[in-house]
């Protein structure tokens, strides 16, 4: 996927109780991956979110723009 548009993704990290963090990508639905480290679950994320914007291009699917996200915590208690 090079030369083209550049798109941001956020990638959401939650602890794995195996170990480890599991990267799921909220603009993208089923698309998530893991990682033993930050560095590993954040490389696996961008491999994951390129195959699966490569698979929505193969089927003529829109690729959702996740610019208008918000990032947001909400403290409870």
């Amino acid at each position: 996927m090079s030369g083209g548009p550049v798109r941001n993704y956020n990638v959401v990290l939650e602890p794995s109780p195996e170990g480890g963090y599991v990267a799921v990508v909220p603009a993208l639905p089923g698309c998530y991956s893991q990682g033993d480290t930050v560095d590993e679950a954040l490389a696996a994320a961008r491999e994951a979110i390129e195959l699966t914007i490569e698979d929505m291009e193969a089927r003529g699917e829109p690729i959702p723009d996740a610019s208008g996200e918000l990032i947001a915590k909400v403290a409870i208690g």
